[in-house]
Parts: C-alpha cells; structure tokens; sequence
C-alpha cells in the first residue's frame, strides 16, 4: 500500500453542531477524524499531520505560505507517495492554487473539503477522504499538480471554483471542466490541467486589494487602494474586460502611481480581453499598462499577484507572469 500523509487545516469537514448555539464549530482533530473513517485506513498507509484546525475563513496568505512551505518540507524526506489536505471550502480554491503555484511536485497532492458536517447523516467528508486516497492510488495521478476532489469530481486547482453556497456539487471547472471523476473506487480522467506553472517563491506580498465593477462605478475605491500603500490591484472587470469611464480614470490613477493592476471578469466563465475601444474598454485598458489575467478569476488572480510580487515589482515581468 502507498503512503500517504493527510494535512488537516480545519473546515467544515472538522465540525459539528454545537449543542447550545445549535451552529457548526471547529471540534475534531485528524487522529478522531480518522478513526471515525476505518475503511480509509485499509486503502493506503496513512500518516497524519496536523497544521490547524481553521474555519476556511480564517486562512491567511501568510498560513498559505506556512503550509506550502511545511509541505515542501515533507516532500523531499521522500517518505510519501501523496498527500491529501483538509480545508475549509469557502477559501478552498485559494489554498488549493496557491500551493499548485508555489509546490514543484510530481507526486499527487489532493486538497478537499466538506459541504456537510459530522453531525449531519450525509456527512460528506468520509467520501471526499475516501476519494482523494484513490485518486492518489491512481499513477495517472502524478505529475498534474494540485487536484481539487469533492463530490466525486477531480479537478485542477488552477481552474476549479466554488459555485453553490450549500450543494455539495459546488466546486466545477466552468470553463474547461473537470478532469475526471471517482467511481465507485475507479479512478477516470478525461484530460490534463490547461495549464501547469511554479513560480519559485520565498516571500509573498499580500497587500493586494481586490475590486468589483459595478454600473456607474466611479474613481474613489481605486484612489482609497493607490493613496493607502496597495502594492497591486486586481479588478474584477465588467464582460470581456471594460470598465465605466469614471473607474478607467481611477485606475489609471492607481497605474501611474506604480501599482499593478491585473484584470479578470466579474463574469463566472471566460477570459479578458480587448475586444471594445471605447472609453473605459479592454484596448484602453492594455494601453495603460493593465495586466490581463486570461481565465482566472479575482480570487486566483490576487492569490497569483500576490506570489508575482513577492518574486518582482517589475511591470514588464509581471505581464509575462500573467499573459
């Protein structure tokens, strides 16, 4: 049998319903999670390692980076042939892409969560467990980065997102879907990651701020970013990649002052790009030195930015990193 090293971090998959507030609070840790899912124990050996016991909420870039770092560190004793990380699926994506941005890793690293909480009957964290260690099981598991698998779907961290507020099939891949699926033991994939990059970093630079557009925005939220010491900006952009024209002032506002600023959309689905010219669209936006961010979407992106700047503050380095 493998061995595999489960990271548990916190999340609902450690929760259960407190008897006085009758809401969901962190409870377990991993030994008592394991012991409350024997059948997992016969599929590989498991060792476990606990880093937390954080509602998704409460991870930081900073813990991203602990935990990256901590992993690396498990990874070259060369005693494992995977690794599963527990976590909370409101911040789920984020951990899950900043670890497959800053991990060079061949062996599986599988990150999941759970919908459901011990004290509920459909508890969905002993299948999204069971799960994840045949997928590690599976050699057509190495060398496609961190993997995201809930609900019986494997997917890429780099394009997975979390869709329903509640549903256990929330976490999809909206532009690409998934890579595969586990069935009833089976491990199926479909196809590869888009796209697999690392980028070597010890530090990171979280002071990134992250703006939606909405209609008839104006100037003040980017001018409030740029004057108290925003190192970047990512702006959750209108369609395609356009802005109001009174937003377009404040971010070039933000640009000429030295801040980075990357462009997704506020879209679910789809990339950005210059399509349009007038005031306010994609061709003034690339003019003015916006970085474009092609299919992430705000959250990956800042995660992204985040890590970029921690390499370099250089424009023209940080556009390669991204385009």
């Amino acid at each position: 049998m493998k061995n595999i090293l489960i990271v548990f971090t916190g999340g609902t998959f450690s929760m259960k319903i407190d008897d006085r507030t009758k809401a969901a609070v962190p409870f377990f840790h991993g030994e008592e999670l394991i012991n409350m899912i024997p059948e997992a124990r016969g599929l590989a050996n498991l060792f476990i390692y606990e880093f937390g016991n954080f509602p998704g909420p409460h991870i930081t870039p900073q813990r991203m980076i602990e935990l990256s770092q901590k992993m690396n560190s498990f990874i070259k004793e060369s005693k494992y042939d995977g690794i599963v990380v527990t976590h909370g699926t409101d911040t789920l994506e984020e951990t899950a892409y900043f670890l497959d941005l800053t991990m060079d890793i061949k062996i599986p690293i599988v990150v999941i969560g759970a919908m459901k909480t011990s004290s509920e009957p459909d508890w969905d964290g002993p299948k999204n467990l069971i799960d994840a260690i045949q997928v590690i099981n599976n050699s057509n598991s190495n060398g496609l980065g961190v993997l995201v698998c809930l609900n019986g779907e494997i997917n890429a961290a780099s394009e997975v997102t979390k869709t329903h507020t509640e549903d256990v099939e929330t976490f999809h891949s909206l532009d690409f879907g998934s890579l595969g699926f586990v069935d009833k033991g089976r491990v199926w994939f479909n196809r590869l990651p888009r796209k697999l990059e690392t980028l070597k970093a010890d530090n990171i630079n979280p002071n990134v701020d992250l703006i939606k557009i909405c209609a008839g925005m104006n100037e003040k939220f980017f001018h409030f970013s740029a004057d108290s010491g925003a190192d970047g900006i990512v702006v959750e952009a209108m369609g395609v990649g356009n802005v109001p024209p009174e937003a377009f002032e404040g971010i070039k506002y933000a640009v000429e002052r030295g801040v980075a600023v990357v462009l997704v959309s506020r879209c679910p689905a789809g990339e950005t790009l210059d399509t349009y010219g007038y005031p306010g669209a994609g061709k003034w936006l690339k003019q003015l030195g916006v970085i474009f961010a092609d299919y992430l979407n705000g959250q990956k992106a800042r995660i992204k930015l985040m890590v970029c700047l921690g390499i370099t503050k250089e424009k023209e380095e940080l556009k390669k990193m991204f385009e």
